[in-house]
């Protein structure tokens, strides 16, 4: 039901209440899907890197995390009124290009030879990433027929999640392909200085290359920013956009992608260092981290058979039946060790796959012209990337990593609740 017939002929698709939008658009919403995927993945490569550049502590190397996850929190409500203001096309081209000057901001910071000059830069970079995500979640659902929301966001997300898997795999060959053997703590102030800049340029030419895509794809979404007709929203400024929050099943939502992200972020934060104990897989750190494709891979092909599963069965009853999946192996890789302990853990990434998206249209379902500012709420709730795993971190450091998956699993557990409630109370 995605396409009508006349739809078919025309080139567009029904937007559910008579009007109809370039069926193109389609595309370009999953190239974003694509791109801002890509690009925060790459903060797993960037980690490594830093933390040998600079003799980073564990703490300190996740204020990477942190600088971009912050971004989410502090981005999101404004970045609702810009598209709001602008429009979902024009406000795609201003996020694109403030990713391309966090991209450029690598430069200063490679000359600096200074770690929060990294972090300014991956903090302008997550900015954009926010906008652009802002734009990108409602659009693919006003992209067709209502009906199908819930299935078009999850094969969205299918892209974002190749993003996520591509990205990574070229961007350790190009940032982590040679790892140079020296210690920076060795060598006086001077040198430090030198070796900093030098190691780094690696970083700098990848994200140049990024840079510049960006641009290209910036100027074709300008080029275009009149295909979709923009009708503005009247009335509420950045602070009204809380009163959604009085709505139970908004609210409820809201805190579903909190914990969600949160999880996922924390088990994907700790698989390197759970895969490579000796009770678990006993794998070295290099071997670790090419199984950590197959938890990406895996949300990847379960967005699109989520999609294919979203068409028959009610979204909050798949919802429920991931989370309860993702439960059900954490306890299992916590409490069992070998090849079972690993490999239930990296088969979470399948459960992970529909989860946001489902959680998000769940969430947004009855908003009408109040879609961009919900957009906005459910984005600052991504912030639990970067709350979430500090109290896993805390726990692993007073108990094991094993028990400290119990975090996670709690995050579930509220997903199941959320999951229920919408069960129990459909929009109408």
């Amino acid at each position: 039901m995605a396409l009508a017939a006349p739809a078919a002929k025309t080139g567009h698709t029904t937007n559910g209440e008579g009007g109809e939008w370039p069926a193109d658009l389609r595309w370009f919403v999953f190239a974003l899907f694509f791109i801002f995927g890509g690009i925060t993945s790459l903060n797993d490569i960037l980690i490594p890197k830093l933390r040998g550049l600079f003799a980073l502590t564990h703490t300190e190397s996740m204020l990477v995390q942190f600088a971009f996850f912050t971004a989410y929190f502090l981005v999101s409500l404004p970045a609702a009124l810009v598209v709001r203001k602008f429009g979902y096309m024009r406000s795609a081209a201003i996020g694109l290009l403030t990713m391309t000057v966090g991209c450029l901001l690598f430069i200063p910071a490679s000359t600096s030879g200074l770690f929060p000059g990294f972090l300014l830069a991956l903090f302008v970079l997550a900015s954009g990433v926010v906008l652009v995500q802002v734009v990108s979640n409602p659009l693919i659902s006003m992209l067709g027929a209502p009906q199908s929301a819930h299935s078009r966001l999850t094969f969205a997300q299918a892209f974002n999640s190749l993003g996520t898997t591509v990205f990574p795999f070229f961007g350790a060959r190009l940032i982590l392909g040679s790892l140079d053997k020296v210690q920076p703590d060795e060598l006086d102030a001077a040198a430090q200085a030198a070796f900093r800049t030098a190691q780094t340029q690696v970083i700098v030419h990848t994200y140049i290359g990024l840079a510049v895509a960006l641009v290209i794809v910036a100027a074709v979404v300008w080029l275009r920013r009149n295909r979709l007709p923009h009708v503005a929203v009247a009335g509420s400024g950045l602070l009204d956009s809380f009163d959604l929050l009085k709505r139970p099943r908004f609210a409820f939502g809201t805190l579903g992608i909190f914990l969600y992200v949160g999880g996922e972020v924390a088990i994907g934060s700790t698989l390197v260092s759970y895969l490579t104990q000796a009770n678990v897989l006993g794998v070295d750190a290099r071997a670790a981290g090419e199984l950590v494709a197959l938890y990406w891979g895996g949300a990847m092909v379960g967005r699109f058979i989520g999609a294919w599963l979203l068409k028959r069965f009610p979204p909050a009853l798949v919802l429920a039946g991931a989370a309860l999946g993702a439960c059900t192996l954490l306890v299992l890789s916590g409490s069992s060790t070998g090849p079972v302990a690993g490999y239930s853990l990296l088969a979470v990434g399948l459960m992970n796959s529909i989860m946001f998206p489902t959680i998000f249209s769940l969430a947004c379902e009855g908003l009408g012209d109040r879609a961009p500012d919900g957009s906005g709420l459910l984005c600052m709730a991504i912030v639990g990337g970067a709350v979430v795993p500090l109290l896993f971190g805390i726990v692993a450091d007073m108990s094991t990593l094993a028990t400290a998956l119990l975090v996670p699993a709690a995050c579930y557990v509220g997903i199941i609740m959320f999951a229920r409630y919408c069960r129990r109370h459909p929009v109408l």
